[in-house]
């Protein structure tokens, strides 16, 4: 019967922790507005991301909105990411030197954002890609329904490819819920940071606050920027981009999957709101313990215990599947195996944490990050 509660108390946990995720369609509450008149710098910082590009300037280049001025920020690759931007027709400019002080992607950010002409900044990721002609002119209409103030950010679609990527899902589920802004509590606790790999905000409002230069330091610095802009009372709302904007993680193997999760994940935890991480751990440790009831149900339970057992588990995994569809197009038959999401979550999350904390340093695409 202990089991049990529990058990339940974490499906609940599941559910409360990422209770709403509007969408992008439900950002702007104010009526319509006309967009197409703001011009709008795309800006995407780009390291050695020639493999992973192409769909993004390809669905660039199918937009319907103009004026479009896209700047591909090359910061210093050694595959030829410059050159496929400059092929596919984007004005490329090569970031400002590596300097002491500057983490991450930052820099490039604020390379683009110096060069950039538009009123409106758009940054995205070299990963994602606009799922439609019209998907600039969602993003940017969303923006003006907010008053153009602040920061509009957008968690991507997770389009998945490979059996390993699958791996991502609880990941995904828990980028979603570590902002603060999207359990049962709802606007009751404060947000926090914003979404990386789109961010849309006024280039008045960018350099009032001082953008990625003022955060050049953070590992994490969208949370950081999310933060920078809330400190000048200008808003953050946070969405997602599931029919308008996707994007594919760490195509190039499960080392990469890895790396990119270990970097983000130990010092992402600390801005959570502990009651957002209550729920979270709770949740987490579930998984281990429907998946350990079961077990010894069917090893030496009667016929009520392996029913109980098995009912509890499948609305586990009901829970699951319904978070993790929110992320992204996960499979089913995959998510059936949660006990090993779980696993592989806490082994990676262990050794983020040893990254972050004791050795104080992680390693990403052959740079050494000290955080």
């Amino acid at each position: 019967m202990t089991s049990l509660i529990i058990n339940s108390l974490a499906i609940l946990c599941g559910l409360a922790m990422l209770w709403q995720l509007p969408s992008l369609k439900q950002a702007g509450r104010f009526g319509s507005v006309a967009a197409d008149f703001q011009a709008v710098s795309v800006i995407i910082p780009a390291y050695n991301e020639s493999k992973r590009l192409r769909p993004l300037l390809e669905s660039l280049n199918k937009q319907n909105h103009k004026p479009l001025e896209i700047l591909v920020v090359d910061d210093h690759s050694t595959d030829g990411t410059g050159q496929l931007a400059n092929s596919l027709g984007c004005r490329v400019i090569l970031a400002d030197p590596v300097e002491p002080g500057w983490v991450g992607k930052s820099r490039a950010c604020w390379s683009g954002a110096k060069k950039a002409g538009g009123s409106v900044l758009v940054f995205l990721d070299a990963d994602t890609r606009l799922e439609h002609p019209d998907a600039l002119s969602d993003l940017v209409v969303a923006f003006a329904k907010l008053g153009q103030q602040g920061i509009l950010s957008v968690q991507p679609y997770h389009r998945v490819k490979k059996l390993y990527e699958s791996f991502s899902a609880i990941f995904n589920i828990i980028v979603l819920t570590g902002l603060n802004r999207f359990s049962i509590l709802g606007s009751k606790i404060r947000g926090t940071g914003a979404f990386g790999p789109c961010l849309i905000c006024s280039k008045d409002a960018y350099f009032h606050t001082g953008g990625h230069q003022a955060i050049r330091a953070a590992v994490l610095d969208d949370l950081a920027l999310g933060n920078l802009f809330s400190s000048y009372q200008l808003p953050v709302a946070c969405v997602s981009g599931r029919g308008v904007i996707s994007f594919r993680m760490y195509p190039e193997g499960l080392r990469q999957l890895w790396e990119g999760w270990t970097k983000n994940f130990a010092t992402a935890s600390s801005s959570t709101h502990p009651f957002v991480l209550a729920l979270i751990i709770l949740w987490i440790g579930g998984g281990f313990s429907t998946a350990g009831v079961l077990t010894r149900a069917l090893i030496a339970g009667g016929p009520a215990e392996i029913l109980s057992a098995s009912l509890v588990t499948l609305a586990y995994l009901a829970v699951f599947l319904f978070q993790a569809r929110r992320a992204g197009n996960f499979h089913w038959i995959v998510l059936i195996f949660f006990p090993l999401h779980v696993l592989f979550f806490a082994v990676l999350f262990t050794w983020s944490l040893y990254l972050t904390k004791i050795r104080r340093s992680v390693s990403w695409r052959g740079r050494n990050i000290k955080v």
